[in-house]
């Protein structure tokens, strides 16, 4: 995720320090989200941290956004371009369930979910998500109460998926497993 950046041959922008930072939280949680520590990885000052942000939490929230736009909108928008929502929702599971093997900044992020910087814009990507899968099944023609059922039956299934994944280190379901996995889960909740 990190650029690296060199002092003197390009000038880091507010993205740099906001990668570092997820990066940081993905390996070491948000305490490990440090102006000094990230300023050595990216082989820069603290002063360029304090030209693109006023303090930690903003920096904290920059890099809580980037996952944001790279994980949510970047897809949303994609998928948007598929007109057919049955279509657009079978896109959605293939790559969320289907081609991703490690979601450290979903878990990172999740973990960290009563941190009051990452906590409400946590809560604003799960509405934005769980909203899009919605949409899909409101368009393919499911009441609204259905829909949201459906809906909420899939983003659990993957926040799920992806915890027990991380409680067995993998093995709950090997990636050679995920395809049938995948069809069975989809026929389920697309039923």
């Amino acid at each position: 995720m990190v650029r690296k950046g060199v002092v003197g041959k390009r000038k880091l922008a507010r993205e740099d320090w906001a990668d570092a930072a997820l990066d940081a939280l993905c390996e070491g949680g948000v305490a490990a989200i440090a102006v000094e520590p990230l300023a050595a990885k990216l082989g820069t000052t603290k002063g360029s941290f304090y030209w693109h942000f006023a303090n930690r939490d903003a920096l904290v929230e920059a890099a809580v956004r980037r996952w944001a736009e790279q994980d949510t909108e970047s897809l949303i928008t994609l998928l948007d371009g598929i007109s057919d929502p049955e279509r657009r929702l079978r896109e959605l599971f293939e790559l969320v369930f289907g081609a991703k093997d490690d979601e450290l900044a979903e878990l990172a992020l999740l973990a960290h979910a009563g941190d009051p910087v990452i906590g409400p814009l946590l809560a604003e990507v799960t509405a934005r998500r769980v909203e899009f899968i919605v949409r899909c099944f409101r368009e393919m023609g499911c009441p609204e109460d259905e829909a949201r059922h459906r809906g909420l039956l899939a983003y659990t299934a993957f926040l799920g998926l992806i915890q027990a994944q991380r409680a067995s280190g993998g093995a709950l379901l090997p990636m050679a497993d995920r395809p049938g996995y995948l069809a069975f889960l989809r026929g389920i909740i697309t039923r």
